[in-house]
Order: C-alpha cells, then structure tokens, then sequence
C-alpha cells in the first residue's frame, strides 16, 4: 500500500494494525459478518459504549477529513472490502472519488457499539473493566441415581441415553441412564457385564481397569478399547519392554522391590476388542466376549504407583490419547516426566485406526501395534519419542475435552507435598513436574536419574488448582485431585461454562470460571453441595451438616446430554436444576424444573447421623479396596 500524505498513514496503520489486537475480535464482526476493516466510531456511538472515550471520539470522520483527498494505493475502503472479498485493482484511489460524502462513507465503515460489540477509535482495545464479572453458582444439587462404585464412564458413541460404567475390577457395564428430573434410577445389571476382563486384570489399590475408550465409529465398526494394569507372573500375554531401560538411564536391576513387587512386574496395556457379532448392529450388543482383538500398548512399570491409565479419543483428529504418570517413586527419582526419550510422566497420542508395518515399529521403536500421528510434536523437537503429545507429569488423573472448544485439553495432575493442578493441555508442552509442583519448584530428595535444569525448560503453569493446606483439615491425611469437565449442560443455566473438579479424599468441589472468555484466566471456588430431597435414590449426609456425602470421588463423567455426573465410592450422582436443593439460579425457569415425587420423606438429622454412621463403616471397608490414586 502506497500512501501520499503521513497523517493518513498513520490512521490507517493503526486501523490496519487492528487486527493484531489480542480483544480485538468484536471490531470485524458485525451481526456474525467478517469485515476486512474494523468498524470505525462515529459520532452516533453510545455514551454507554464499553470504551470510555467513544463517546467524544468520531473516529470515522477523523479518517474522512484526513484522508479524503490523498491518494491511496490498493485502498483497504475499496467498495469489494465491503463484502469478505480481496479488494478489486481499482482506479479510485481517494475517498472522494469513491464515496459522495462523509456520511456515505460512515455508513459503510462507521457505527455505534451495538448488541455488546465496540468500535475503533484509534487506540487499543480494552475489556469492559465494568462489566460484572461471571458468578460463581451458589451450590450444586446433586440426585443419586446409582449404588455402584466405578472409575470409568464413557457415552454410547450411538447419541442415545445410554453410557458405559466400568469398575477398578475389570468389568464393564452397559447401562440406560433415565431422564434427568424424572425420579429414575440407573438401569444397570450388576450380574450382567458388557465384558469381564477380571481373568485379565490385575486389581489392587492403585492397579485395575484405568480406562475405557468405544472408537466414534463404534455403532458401525464395534471397536473399543481398554487400559488397565496386568501382573506377568500370573498372565502369559502380560509382557512389556521394562520403562526402565538404557535408553533412559535406567537399570532395572539396581531397583529394589516396591511394595513386594519386583520392577516391571506389572505392566500397563491398551487392548482392542470388538462387539461385532455379538448382535445384528454393534450399537445394539449388550455384551461381548474377552477376546483381545489387537495389543494397542505394552509397557513395564518400574514402580508400583502414578500411572494413570485413561484413554480417550479426541474429538476432533480422532486419535487416542493415553495418559500416563511418571512411574512412582518419591519425587520421581529417576526424572522421567523431563526425559524426552520416556513415555512415563507423559500424555501420548496414538493412531490406532492405521496399523504399523513392522518396519516402522522397528524403525520408531514403538511399544505395540499403533501408528504415529503425522502432527505429533516429534517433527519439530527429535528428541521426543514418537508417541509423546505433552510431557512434565506427576499422575495425570481424569482429563476432558470441552465439548464446545476442543482446544481446550484439560488435565488434572496429582501433586506430590504441596499443590493439585488443572492444566490446558497443548501440544507439546511442558507442564513443569519434577522441577516445578504446580507453581512451586520441587527439589527431589534423591536424583540416581539425574535432574533438569530450570533454565532448559519451559514451562506451562496451571490454570486452576489448590493448596493442599486447603483441604488438609478436612481430608483423610491427603490431597488428590480428580479432574472434571465443562459444564455445558441446560438442566443448571447458572453452571454453564465453569469447569468441575473434585479432591478425591476431602469431599470437596470447585467450579472454575474463567474471564475473560477463551483468556486462560480462571477464578475458582470451592462450592457446597447437596443431594436433592427427592432424589431417586436416598443420599447420605456428612453429620450435622446438609452437604452430601460422596466418600471418594473418582471420576466425573458427561453423557451425551453433556449433563455432569460424579463417580463416587458411594455411588452415581448426577448434577441437576439447582432449585431441587433450594439453590437460587436467576437463569432457571423454575416452572419449568419437573420434580419428581420424593421416594421417601426427607431424612431427619438423628436418621443422617445414623446413615452416616453406617456409611462411614462401608468406606473404612472399602478403602481397603478401592482405588487411591495419591498414595505417596
């Protein structure tokens, strides 16, 4: 562009350079339209406008007086720019000879702020520092549809009412999950499992079933996947390259047994299996046989703690993410997480639809029968093993996709002494574990691994998270985190958009909001919750208080209703309208909220202590058994 006069250079450089502004979007958008060129202030634009000083601005007629008459070179008001062309070689090169007026020529390019947008005067934009900022929800209702204790759910790729269940075990269920505020229970046959594995799995406090995957073809393909925990001394298809090996400076035979295990005894696997066959159309199959179609992943685990385990499709390249911790040990002694050439402390990304000929399995060293997504970050860093997405983890534990924003991979990592984050997963990056615990740099107390310096890194920083001082005093002795989703949900208006997670041990919820939106920048709080009165199923309640108890909370899971569900020890609860529980929600339409009949009068306080009592011997039981993912 060629412009004669040098004050008309300079509004149309700050108007051209608009566009690079990081909250500029709104300027090039009027009613849903991209502009080539931002709209332009002019003298009509409100005293209310959401930058201060449109009121006594009239930008648009600033630019018509400067530049009227000067020549301009491929002018950006060309009459094509009004449309979302390029703009046409033209012989107008001045405004007047383009436009009659300057009121025509604000007509085209000018305005007021309108419907929340801005327009452009000239200076940067700035966010409505008066605008008031999202509300925390006062509570979250909760109706207890379930008496089974799960670590997975997963949604029938089919879009019904229907979503798979799968315990620590080695079992998975098929179940109908009943319309929400309709008083029903969840429809699941406990002695009729989608598929037992239990022969297979290798079940003890934090080994299992870790994660269940149904492709998104899975209604016409029947291919599904599972990852859980084998024992090779008891199964013979159990047997996995050791994580600790050469390649990584490690010696397996200079690791003493953990916990009575010898070093990668117990391995981590991905397996494919099918439900083809087992009924006319796969999306109608209500149980399949344990017969392992393909070994997606086999891998050793050289210590007997944080290895994660979930897997999930992404929504929108299809590949399978598999998440996985650093191993255990105290403080990752052998700094897994930072070396490049370890898949421990890790979330991978596997093409699972592409089988690998045995050339690239030996040429890439793959540990089973997936192939590498072309887009991986190893193109761009060689030091990366194929596989690796993200790396700098302690125990990833439950991660999501925003069901509205892909971009935003959410991950909770369990910390160690200090902190539990929440982090939005990138590609390639560096979430900071073993040099830095969230915010906090980490000093190992033993380092036969070697450590990586401060400076060599670049870490990303959790987005949410907490102190485990926060929940200390009410938690069993710990803290862990147990990562959530998105609440994109109509049944609770004044939950939309705030991110769940929960702490395994302390009973406690957070809702993060973040603002501005698609910032990165998120509040959180701790909110109460509670079960409704006329819950399908009837819940128990910490003594003298009205807050739920949930014991430990595994896992959240999303239907396909994108309603919020809480894997509990003490059973399957499902978010519902806030007013259920006598929460205030100004965005409910509460006429329009059908409860259902109470099953049973609302408990007295002498009857909740009693149910609690009882509850509580349950969970002392059960802890025994379950799964506690932040065992130090």
């Amino acid at each position: 562009m060629n412009i004669s006069d040098q004050s008309c250079a300079s509004l149309l450089k700050s108007i051209l350079c608009a566009r690079c502004d990081p909250f500029s979007a709104e300027l090039f958008t009027i009613t849903s339209t991209p502009r080539p060129v931002p709209l332009l202030c002019n003298s009509t634009v409100s005293s209310t406008s959401s930058q201060s000083n449109q009121a006594s601005d009239n930008f648009c007629s600033i630019v018509w007086d400067t530049c009227q008459n000067v020549s301009i070179l491929n002018s950006p008001f060309a009459p094509s720019l009004q449309g979302t062309g390029s703009p046409l070689n033209s012989n107008f090169t001045k405004l007047t000879e383009i436009y009659q007026s300057k009121s025509v020529f604000c007509n085209a390019f000018g305005g007021p702020s309108v419907s929340g947008s801005v327009c452009f005067d000239g200076e940067p934009v700035t966010l409505n520092t008066s605008a008031k900022a999202p509300t925390p929800p006062s509570g979250i209702c909760l109706e207890k549809i379930g008496n089974g204790s799960y670590l997975n759910m997963a949604v029938h790729p089919d879009g019904s009412h229907r979503a798979f269940f799968a315990n620590q075990m080695g079992k998975i269920w098929l179940a109908t999950i009943p319309t929400v505020n309709s008083g029903g229970k969840l429809e699941l046959d406990e002695s009729a499992p989608f598929l037992d594995l239990t022969d297979e799995v290798y079940f003890d406090t934090e080994f299992g079933m870790m994660g269940i995957a149904f492709h998104t073809d899975f209604a016409n393909n029947g291919r599904f996947f599972a990852s859980f925990n084998c024992d090779k001394t008891k199964w013979p298809d159990c047997s996995g390259v050791c994580a600790c090996n050469s390649n990584v400076n490690c010696d397996p035979s200079k690791l003493s047994p953990d916990n009575g295990a010898q070093p990668c005894q117990y391995q981590s696997v991905i397996s494919e299996f099918t439900a083809n066959g087992s009924a006319p159309q796969s999306s109608l199959a209500k149980s399949t046989k344990p017969t392992e179609v393909r070994r997606i992943f086999t891998m050793g685990l050289p210590f007997t703690a944080h290895h994660g385990g979930q897997i999930l499709f992404g929504p929108t390249d299809g590949y399978l993410y598999f998440m996985m911790g650093d191993g255990g040990g105290d403080g990752d002694p052998y700094n897994f997480s930072q070396n490049k050439k370890s898949l421990l402390g890790k979330i991978m990304r596997l093409d699972v639809d592409t089988p690998p000929s045995a050339k690239a399995i030996n040429d890439l060293g793959l540990w089973g029968n997936y192939s590498i997504p072309k887009g991986n970050p190893y193109v761009e860093d060689k030091e990366l093993q194929p596989e690796i997405w993200a790396v700098g983890f302690r125990n990833p534990w439950r991660c999501s996709f925003d069901s509205e924003r892909p971009s935003y991979f959410m991950c909770a990592d369990v910390g160690q002494d200090l902190y539990e984050e929440v982090d939005i997963v990138t590609k390639g990056g560096n979430y900071g574990w073993r040099v830095y615990e969230g915010p906090y740099l980490f000093t190992p107390i033993t380092s036969p691994g070697g450590n990586t310096s401060l400076i060599s890194i670049n870490p990303i920083f959790p987005v949410m998270g907490y102190n485990h001082s926060e929940v200390s005093k009410s938690s069993q002795g710990s803290a862990s985190i147990t990562g959530g989703y998105f609440y994109r949900s109509n049944t609770d208006p004044c939950m939309y958009g705030s991110y769940l997670y929960g702490d395994l041990y302390a009973g406690a919820i957070w809702a993060g909001i973040e603002n501005p939106e698609n910032s990165g920048n998120f509040t959180t709080t701790k909110v109460p919750f509670t079960c409704a009165q006329d819950s399908p199923i009837q819940c128990s309640f910490t003594p003298g208080t009205s807050q739920a108890a949930l014991g430990y909370i595994f896992s959240f899971g999303e239907d396909n209703n994108k309603d919020i569900f809480i894997l509990a020890s003490s059973g399957v609860y499902r978010v519902v309208s806030p007013s259920r529980c006598n929460y205030k929600c100004s965005k409910e339409n509460v006429t329009s909220v059908s409860s259902p009949s109470p099953t049973s009068s609302p408990p007295s306080l002498a009857t909740r202590l009693s149910n609690s009592f009882s509850y509580l011997v349950i969970i002392l039981f059960s802890s025994m058994m379950m799964f506690l993912p932040c065992l130090m």
